[in-house]
């Protein structure tokens, strides 16, 4: 029998596959879109994510990422990482690369959709296959994860993201995020002659509509984009549980905050081998305190962010505050990094 399913081939279920091929569990990967996929992201990874992405063996170029900057209109402040640099990467050559490590591992990727799940006490049926588990890697708005009954409603303002990429030289080693009264633009370095900038914000609008907002960045981008805007959301995603059975959810589809702090593809990567972890060790009900471990850290400072940057008295004052206390701003970045 099969001991993994991953359902959904994206970065996500491919670090998930790779880790379970390198711990010795047959892993069939089902993914019925061509690789690579592109999607709305960031596309930096922080230290550790870049760290993890080496340790499986996945080869990719990109440009180093050194540190965060934080920008408004008339404050800067920022922090460098203390150990190795992150990444930039593109979604897709990362994605490629993902593949590419897949490949040379052996692990079947079969042209399938997973549109139901079945389970008894010792199998998980799905897409025609048969498994000891099933990881879904079926993203943000999991299908297999409402199927379950493991959504749970979300309040408050609902949260987008749009992003593009520019043909020019980064001015930067770091991520910028540019604040304004109701977004914020992050750009990441991703090659010599090459951003992404990423907009995230509860408001309606277009692209260059939100763009508009931050004319310091907007000074420093070509007239003509390098690609088509992409767009995701909305980004909160509250979860009953990772676990139902013999299914465990990973990468977005275990829940996510918000791309506040970039962290998305990074916490992917630690959840991936905390499930394979359980799996491997034949104890599925460990994996919701092994993934609420390894994203902890990241999850209390994502809400503390996030609160602040909801109370119109707090918000103007965060980059202010990053600027005029340089050694805690330095502190929180290190300690997610």
């Amino acid at each position: 029998m099969i001991d993994l399913i991953v359902a959904g081939g994206g970065p996500a279920g491919l670090a998930t596959a790779i880790h379970a091929a390198r711990a010795g569990l047959e892993v069939v990967v089902a993914e019925p879109r061509r690789t690579p996929i592109d999607k709305a992201c960031g596309e930096g990874l922080m230290p550790h994510g870049a760290q993890a992405l080496a340790g499986l063996g996945v080869q990719v170029t990109g440009q180093p990422l050194r540190g965060i900057r934080y920008l408004d209109d008339r404050h800067q402040a920022e922090a460098r990482f203390r150990g190795e640099p992150g990444l930039g990467v593109r979604r897709t050559d990362l994605h490629a690369a993902l593949a590419h490590r897949a490949r040379q591992l052996g692990i079947r990727v079969l042209p399938v959709l997973v549109d139901g799940v079945r389970q008894d006490d010792s199998s998980v049926s799905a897409a025609g296959l048969r498994a000891r588990y099933l990881a879904a890697a079926d993203g943000l708005h999991s299908p297999i994860r409402r199927g379950l009954g493991l959504d749970r409603p979300v309040d408050g303002p609902r949260r987008h993201g749009l992003r593009r990429h520019f043909a020019v030289a980064p001015w930067s080693d770091c991520v910028e995020v540019h604040w304004s009264p109701s977004a914020e633009a992050y750009v990441t370095p991703l090659a010599p002659d090459l951003v992404g900038v990423a907009v995230l914000t509860s408001r309606r609008g277009s692209f260059e509509q939100h763009l508009a907002a931050f004319p310091a960045l907007l000074d420093r981008l070509p007239a003509g984009a390098a690609g088509p805007v992409r767009g995701a959301g909305p980004m909160r995603q509250r979860v009953r549980a990772r676990v139902a059975g013999r299914v465990l959810l990973v990468g977005d589809a275990a829940g996510y905050v918000d791309a506040l702090t970039g962290e998305g593809l990074s916490l992917a990567l630690a959840g991936a081998a905390a499930l394979v972890g359980c799996v491997r060790a034949d104890r599925p009900e460990a994996y919701e305190r092994a993934w609420r471990s390894v994203t902890r850290r990241h999850r209390l400072l994502t809400h503390a962010l996030m609160w602040t940057r909801g109370r119109s008295a707090l918000a103007p004052h965060i980059v202010p505050a990053a600027a005029h206390l340089p050694p805690l701003f330095s502190a929180l970045v290190n300690r997610l990094s």
